[in-house]
């Protein structure tokens, strides 16, 4: 069997790897072969409480003798250029406490080690504060309550009830399927409501979708800018239909070139850029009007591991510089991204909370360590009882 794939724990899976970049074949051999070559370069960062582990991620990224940063079950997945853990050790702030340390590497570690190093620092605005925390506000500008939704008989969304304050990441986790998509086509006013109360920055959408939809971008799960204009063709045509225009939309598509590496891709159609490159583009029109609320529904869906992270140091970015950000994912491994997520299954809440308390729901005597997919699956398979209602979590809820 020969397949091509972008995710690199289905390559973990296969017997012989073909490592290609840039139609160039970097290298070859087992996974085994693979982790073997990144010896111990690979570092755990374990933050002390209080300090997220995006905080520490964002940090890291681009730093001296960093390869690369992801983060995994609460921890930033480090993998040095051969410095070990004094590289990391160097390159965090005193006021930062964390336990370093070493761990046995994955073929994901591998890959990163053999794609050409790029400063993502500076093509990205990474926005940071002094103390390691996000910046975050009590403001509630996005809530629902008893939100449903139903077609025909079919119900696809079953009295949600959530709530997000404003500059933070608030991520929808689930399977194909689970409701995310009809859930954000309905806060983006864009899907009638069939109950409940819906609010998005203090306007009730059922009776002001127009004023709500003022404040907020969403990009879409699939592609759905104009694939015959050019770049700058769609973005001109998104900055007029959000009312920018004269120099204040010259501005802002430039800045849009700029931070999304769009400039080489300026009169290319847009149908025909790279499946990462139609992602960094659909995102950048979304911004053009600056908006107080980001709506981003499966922002990484096919796209390759360089382009994921370079999304979510984005995402991490915005977030810091006051962005409330709403996303969709069906990957797991994300969701450690976010500061709450809440799990869906055929339209109803199973669990609402940080990573950290929905990795615990998980935790048993053969399992200290569980992941976020080893609580959705728990979860899914009903080893949890769902947790449901608004900071349910941290109130007792979601028990064995």
């Amino acid at each position: 069997m020969l397949l091509s794939t972008a995710y690199l724990d289905e390559a973990e899976r296969c017997d012989h790897v073909v490592v290609l970049h840039e139609g160039e074949k970097l290298a070859q051999g087992t996974p085994e072969e693979f982790k073997e070559r990144v010896g111990k370069r690979v570092v755990l960062v374990d933050p002390a409480p209080g300090i997220k582990p995006r905080r520490i991620h964002t940090h890291l990224v681009g730093r001296e003798h960093i390869v690369d940063a992801s983060i995994h079950s609460g921890r930033v997945r480090v993998v040095t250029d051969g410095s070990g853990t004094k590289a990391v050790a160097d390159a965090l702030p005193e006021e930062w406490p964390a336990t370093i340390k070493n761990t046995s590497s994955t073929f994901e570690d591998a890959f990163m080690t053999l794609i050409p190093h790029r400063d993502r620092r500076s093509q990205i605005n990474t926005a940071e504060t002094p103390s390691g925390k996000a910046i975050l506000d009590e403001e509630v500008v996005v809530r629902t309550r008893d939100l449903q939704k139903s077609f025909g008989n079919f119900e696809a969304v079953k009295k949600l009830t959530f709530e997000v304050r404003r500059g933070e990441i608030f991520g929808l986790l689930g399977p194909n399927g689970a409701g995310k998509s009809t859930t954000f086509r309905m806060l983006c006013g864009l899907l009638k409501v069939s109950g409940g109360q819906i609010s998005v920055a203090g306007h009730n959408l059922r009776h002001s979708p127009s004023r709500a939809r003022s404040h907020l971008g969403y990009m879409a799960q699939q592609f759905s800018l104009y694939g015959q204009l050019s770049v700058q063709e769609n973005l001109r045509f998104f900055g007029k239909a959000y009312g920018l225009g004269g120099n204040r939309l010259r501005v802002r598509m430039e800045w849009a070139f700029s931070e999304f590496g769009l400039e080489k891709w300026r009169d290319k159609a847009a149908g025909q850029l790279p499946g990462g490159y139609k992602q960094r583009l659909a995102m950048a029109a979304s911004l053009l009007r600056q908006p107080d609320i980001l709506f981003l529904d499966e922002p990484t869906s096919g796209v390759d591991p360089l382009a994921r992270r370079e999304f979510w140091l984005r995402i991490n970015g915005f977030a810091e510089q006051g962005v409330t950000v709403v996303v969709t994912t069906h990957f797991m491994e994300e969701s450690e991204y976010c500061d709450r997520i809440l799990i869906m299954s055929q339209g109803e809440n199973l669990a609402m909370g940080t990573p950290s308390e929905i990795r615990a729901l998980a935790r048993s005597e053969g399992n200290q360590e569980p992941t976020i997919e080893d609580a959705f699956i728990a979860l899914t398979e009903g080893n949890i009882a769902p947790s449901g209602g608004q900071n349910s979590i941290e109130n007792g809820g979601g028990g064995k």
